[in-house]
């Protein structure tokens, strides 16, 4: 990246948070992002950059082609909020009730069009094509399976993206290798029992009972039946069931997610479930359905791609580390498609508030230090610019 370059990113430092705070202020949940798709068609109609909106309903693209004999990088941000009610007090506090950005997705959606601002106005210096990814949905349903099917990584050679992460100070990066995020799966299950006056349990099947027993037995198959070596978590978040305090419940509905790091693992623990399930009803004489629902897969970060990152990002000034992290998250993100496609890498960004406290994501008072929004494009840039770049050529600052 050449003085050039830098002198436009600091420029575009100032645009770059009114960005990321008027999407803040106008929170919209998956699949509904239409004023955010706005927002973003707007700066981008002011680039000389190829347009495709309402992609997947409410995604937008932008291409900026060089050559046909060059490759294709991709580059994603996810655009949409969560349903929590904000607990910030700033004067770029969501204006939406019982909506907000709670996990950074609007300053991902102002990296990515500083990127693409940036990059347009050095296409001379470029040695791949770009494409700039706008993906709604990413906390659910899920967006970037619909925005795959709709053709977005047709001549696309590799995909790279980022979330901010406020559990480390701005200036750093953490990035791994393989299993980056766990896989996230979904129990949804109906105990169904005998129902019957409270004074007389032996003239039913208590439902509750029989779910009690199931919630409790099924935590021994991480405990006992899986290597300790292999990382799994089986929780069961919601239970409903009962009608008042004197009558015996015939139903109970448990709903609970299943998380797996292992592609191989995770096609095993469904049976494994059932099979406790199966067991504990029939002991007591009840019944049940079972909806198992696969998710979001385990994101395999390119191996080759997060080496070529790591040592990109090593030039960059204002990153003071890079953290090659050892441990999977056992959180989910739906950008595992996009790796299971075409190689991708994706990595934290920090931007921890640090001195003061840093909340996490999905908080009501989740925040961001917005220093790391230029940070943020400076690694897109990089990418760009250095990615299939010569062995030994660097073009950057």
């Amino acid at each position: 990246m050449n003085d050039k370059i830098q002198s436009a990113i600091n420029n575009l430092e100032n645009d770059l948070i009114i960005w990321r705070r008027a999407i803040h202020q106008e929170p919209e949940l998956g699949f509904e992002e239409y004023k955010t798709a706005v927002k973003i068609i707007n700066v981008l109609r002011e680039t000389n950059l190829e347009l495709r909106t309402e992609v997947a309903k409410t995604g937008v693209i932008a291409d900026l082609h060089i050559s046909d004999n060059l490759p294709t990088i991709a580059l994603r941000a996810d655009m949409d909020a969560l349903p929590i009610q904000e607990q910030n007090d700033t004067d770029y506090a969501s204006q939406i009730e019982g909506v907000m950005h709670a996990c950074g997705h609007d300053g991902h959606v102002a990296m990515l069009l500083g990127a693409a601002v940036v990059l347009d106005q050095f296409r001379e210096l470029l040695r791949t094509n770009v494409r700039f990814i706008f993906q709604p949905a990413e906390e659910g349903p899920g967006g970037a399976l619909p925005m795959i099917q709709a053709g977005v990584l047709e001549g696309v050679d590799s995909i790279f993206g980022l979330h901010l992460n406020t559990n480390s100070p701005t200036g750093t990066i953490d990035i791994k290798s393989g299993p980056f995020a766990a896989a996230a799966d979904q129990i949804d299950l109906l105990v169904i029992g005998e129902g019957g006056h409270g004074a007389a349990p032996h003239q039913t099947v208590d439902a509750i009972v029989v779910a009690s027993e199931i919630v409790t037995s099924l935590q021994t198959i991480v405990s006992r039946k899986l290597d300790p070596q292999d990382a799994a978590v089986i929780s069961l978040g919601k239970i409903e069931g009962g009608y008042r305090h004197n009558v015996i419940a015939d139903r109970v509905r448990l709903k609970g997610t299943v998380r797996t790091t292992d592609p191989k693992l995770r096609e095993e623990l469904p049976s494994q479930i059932e099979q406790i399930i199966k067991g504990i009803t029939i002991s007591h004489g009840a019944d049940y359905n079972l909806d198992y629902e696969f998710g979001y897969p385990v994101l395999i970060n390119n191996r080759s791609a997060s080496n070529k990152l790591e040592d990109i990002f090593g030039l960059i000034p204002g990153i003071e580390k890079i953290k090659r992290v050892d441990k999977t998250s056992m959180g989910a993100e739906d950008f595992a498609y996009y790796c299971q496609q075409v190689p991708g890498v994706f990595y934290r960004l920090g931007a921890g508030k640090f001195p003061d406290r840093a909340y996490p994501g999905h908080n009501p008072k989740f925040d961001f230090d917005e220093a790391a929004l230029k940070l943020g494009v400076i690694t897109f840039i990089e990418i760009i610019l250095n990615y299939y770049s010569n062995k030994g050529e660097d073009i950057s600052i």
